[in-house]
């Protein structure tokens, strides 16, 4: 039979195992978040805007890029691409509409997640200007136009001629900053895109 001492002991070892594995849990995630921003796996893109200083344009090569959109479980908004699908040449700035309608009474705010497939395409897509750098606020009843502006890296891989886009919109009103329509650049005071 082990001394008390020794319970004592194997108790301490095991409490400091289980808060080590719960620390290391919360560390994952912006782990996990640095390894998919260095990598492209997983998809995810910048989250802020690219600038562009017009490399040069390979006019020999197509690439073609979709845009699918969807709503998160629960977001009453109707949200898609208006152009679905686009062939453009690396290193030419293209812009491509989204629209939103918000059909509820209530006001709403959102927030669109992207992600690309095949995540290394990720590392290739350039957005100058785009709606998922910010919260988009909508009125009840309320619709907007919002643009997307990027350009594929001319370093892209040539084994790469199609990729997808697909944003996810969520509703972050109750954790939304409180912004007013008129500082959101697509909308006017009336909620409506002008």
């Amino acid at each position: 039979m082990a001394s008390p001492s020794g319970h004592r002991s194997m108790v301490i070892r095991l409490v400091v195992i289980v808060i080590g594995m719960f620390g290391f849990g919360f560390a994952l995630v912006p782990l996990y978040d640095v390894f998919c921003d260095i990598t492209g796996i997983n998809g995810k893109t910048n989250a802020s805007a690219a600038v562009y200083t017009a490399p040069e344009v390979d006019e020999s090569r197509q690439i073609t890029v979709e845009f699918l959109t969807r709503t998160h479980t629960g977001m009453p908004w109707e949200f898609r691409a208006n152009t679905k699908r686009i062939k453009v040449h690396p290193g030419e700035l293209t812009t491509v509409d989204f629209y939103v309608r918000n059909p509820m009474r209530k006001n709403f705010v959102a927030q669109a997640i992207p992600s690309v497939s095949p995540g290394e395409a990720a590392l290739f897509l350039n957005k100058t200007e785009c709606f998922c750098f910010n919260q988009q606020p909508l009125d009840g009843g309320g619709e907007a136009t919002m643009p997307m502006s990027f350009y594929v890296d001319p370093q892209i891989p040539d084994d790469i001629s199609y990729f997808t886009v697909q944003y996810t919109l969520f509703d972050v009103t109750a954790r939304a900053d409180e912004l007013p329509n008129a500082d959101n650049p697509y909308l006017n005071r009336a909620g409506r895109s002008d």
